[in-house]
């Protein structure tokens, strides 16, 4: 299962991110507030300002700790599979399913984040590049084999699959017809389209 395991109720400071995770996903990050994500928390409007100074912290709290929960998930998938073709696809698909089993984490992950000026002009999202480096460390892998192409850049193919990831799972989560994004063709079809361009053809 690629669905991240809830926490001990018992610490307050998780209950908060998880509980926030909810509100910003239902409300959006604008109208989302405080005493909402204390409420769904069941903690008092003062305590969350113990642990957070103020709301857009909460926010990138959310984007730290939930991103090391998944490198930790995906690093471990990939750890059971063999082959760099076959841990790209593994990776590939651990996005998607991650995207489709956590649905309201995804949504703050992906779109509410964006919200945040903070995130967008000067913070230094760390997390996420740690969970890029799972594709560079593939890639480089497959070119020491013999499987991938030297000649393409690893810090350039990890942008643009992430490129592709990104926009469709922001598809998915925005959609009136999920549906339309089947997960097992979704991952197929972006696995065939990056391979193809990596993979040294046998003569």
């Amino acid at each position: 299962m690629a669905q991240l395991s809830p926490q001990p109720k018992a610490d307050k400071r998780i209950r908060i991110i998880n509980a926030a995770v909810d509100v910003i996903a239902e409300k959006g990050y604008h109208y989302a507030r405080i005493s909402d994500i204390a409420k769904r928390a069941a903690v008092a409007d003062g305590t969350i300002y113990l642990y957070f100074k103020n709301k857009e912290a909460i926010l990138l709290s959310i984007f730290e700790e939930k991103m090391t929960d998944l490198i930790v998930l995906v690093r471990a998938e990939i750890s059971n599979i063999s082959g760099p073709k076959e841990q790209l696809m593994g990776f590939i698909h651990q996005h998607f399913l991650l995207v489709q089993e956590n649905p309201a984490l995804a949504r703050v992950l992906q779109i509410e984040l964006r919200q945040s000026s903070r995130f967008i002009h000067d913070y230094r999202p760390e997390s996420l590049w740690a969970y890029l480096r799972i594709v560079v460390e593939i890639i480089e892998a497959g070119q020491k084999e013999g499987v991938f192409r030297r000649d393409i850049d690893p810090f350039i193919f990890q942008w643009s699959l992430f490129g592709a990831l990104d926009e469709l799972s922001v598809q998915w989560i925005l959609s009136k017809k999920r549906e339309r994004f089947p997960l097992e063709q979704v991952v197929h079809q972006v696995s065939s389209v990056f391979l193809s361009g990596l993979t040294i053809t046998q003569e």
